[in-house]
Order: C-alpha cells, then structure tokens, then sequence
C-alpha cells in the first residue's frame, strides 16, 4: 500500500492513540491487502484525505495484520469505513462506494 502524507496507518498497537484519542473525526478504512474493491477504494480515500484533510483524519488498517481492531469494531465484510469522532464509532459504510457516494454520507461530518 502506498501512503502519501495525509493518509495514516495505524495498528492494533496505535489505534486508541491515532483513532479513539484524536482531536478531530477519524475515517478507518478497514481493509485486506487481498480485498479487490479495498484496492479500488484507496486512491478515492487518498483523494479525500487531500481535499478534507483539515476537517478528517483518514487511517487506513490492515484487518489480517490487526485482528484485534476489526474483531472489537465487528468488521465483518470489506472495505468497511467507520467514522470515529470523541472515541466512539459515529457513521458506518460497508462495500465500495464511489467518490461522490462516499462525500455524501460523509456531508455530516466534513460540514
């Protein structure tokens, strides 16, 4: 996976710190380096991340390296996207959206 600067990755280990514990709304992808529409879906979050940078965090987690996090947020099918805002799961996507799909569910919070 390729990372520019305004997208974060974050574990098991960093996931309170980075997600639960950030200032502002934070976007997770959850994803699998296998998942075909993850792949899909990264440059559309990247693009996001460089357009709503100032208003969203947007984190990337890998499920098959961090079990734990998508087994306490019961991730169940990829991609799922949860937005975290003041330590709690606040908006749920589930499956591949498209650019202008995903900015209308996120309209809420990037307002």
């Amino acid at each position: 996976m390729s990372e520019n600067s305004t997208v974060v990755t974050v574990t098991d280990d960093s996931f309170a710190e980075r997600v639960l514990n950030s200032p502002g709304p934070v976007l997770v992808d959850f994803w699998a380096p296998w998942c075909g529409p993850c792949k899909k879906l990264s440059p559309v979050l990247d693009e996001i991340a460089g357009q709503y940078g100032d208003k969203i965090t947007v984190a990337k987690l890998d499920v098959d390296a961090n079990p734990e996090s998508a087994r306490k947020f019961r991730v169940m099918s990829l991609p799922t996207l949860v937005v975290f805002r003041d330590g709690d799961a606040v908006q749920r996507m589930v499956g591949p959206k498209a650019k202008t799909e995903l900015l209308d569910e996120l309209e809420a919070v990037l307002s």
